[in-house]
């Protein structure tokens, strides 16, 4: 009986914990790893990293967003250094939808029995894609659109966690921190001010752990 899992790796902490959640599970999991244009293309070689720290086979998607429509797609927006209402320019119209859907493809032509987002909602933006409420939904489409889409779970290991919660976890599974890529922006170091940069080191403060990621 086929134990396969498509994880959905983007590089970042959420996503790296996701995937050694799936581990633990005792899937033998396949990372989905997309190129899309992003202007964080730090996190690809980051997920990578990951992939390989986990010893799994990944696969890497690279797909085109020529409209753009985001800051981390079209470097004449602004990433903000502040934390505004309503949602922000860093996000990418319907991305876990397309990415979601990319990754239904995936498993079911390869039979696999579970796919794994890392999405939560405490400390994200205010993106509309993060909600509960929009994965229920996807999960109806994963039903109703494919063949064996009522055979393969959509796994969501961190929607109800906080980042610190999130970081305690991948403590305790052995998930390489160290190697995760966060910031909006493609430096060297993180940039410490945009939103991701912000709720990364608001949930080690609270988790009480210093991000190795930081001086």
């Amino acid at each position: 009986m086929s134990n396969k899992a498509i994880v959905l790796l983007s590089g970042g902490l959420d996503s790296a914990v996701t995937l050694y959640v799936a581990k633990k599970k005792g899937y033998k999991c396949i990372p989905l790893i997309f190129d899309y244009g992003q202007r964080q293309a730090r996190e690809i070689d980051s997920a990578k990293k990951i992939a390989h720290k986990a010893k799994c086979d990944y696969t890497l998607l690279k797909i085109t967003l020529p409209w753009k429509g985001s800051a981390l797609l079209d470097n004449k927006i602004k990433v903000p250094e502040k934390r505004g209402k309503g949602i922000p320019p860093t996000y990418v119209p319907a991305r876990n939808t397309i990415m979601f859907s990319y990754g239904l493809s995936f498993a079911e032509a390869i039979d696999a029995k579970a796919i794994f987002i890392g999405a939560h909602t405490e400390d994200y933006s205010g993106y509309p894609d993060c909600r509960p409420d929009y994965f229920k939904a996807l999960d109806k489409v994963k039903n109703l659109g494919t063949k064996n889409g009522k055979f393969i779970k959509l796994e969501r290991p961190l929607i109800d966690k906080t980042k610190a919660e999130i970081i305690q976890l991948g403590i305790k599974l052995g998930a390489p921190l160290e190697l995760t890529w966060s910031c909006y922006n493609n430096g060297k170091r993180p940039c410490g001010v945009c939103d991701s940069c912000f709720y990364r080191a608001k949930g080690f403060r609270e988790a009480g752990v210093k991000d190795p990621l930081v001086d």
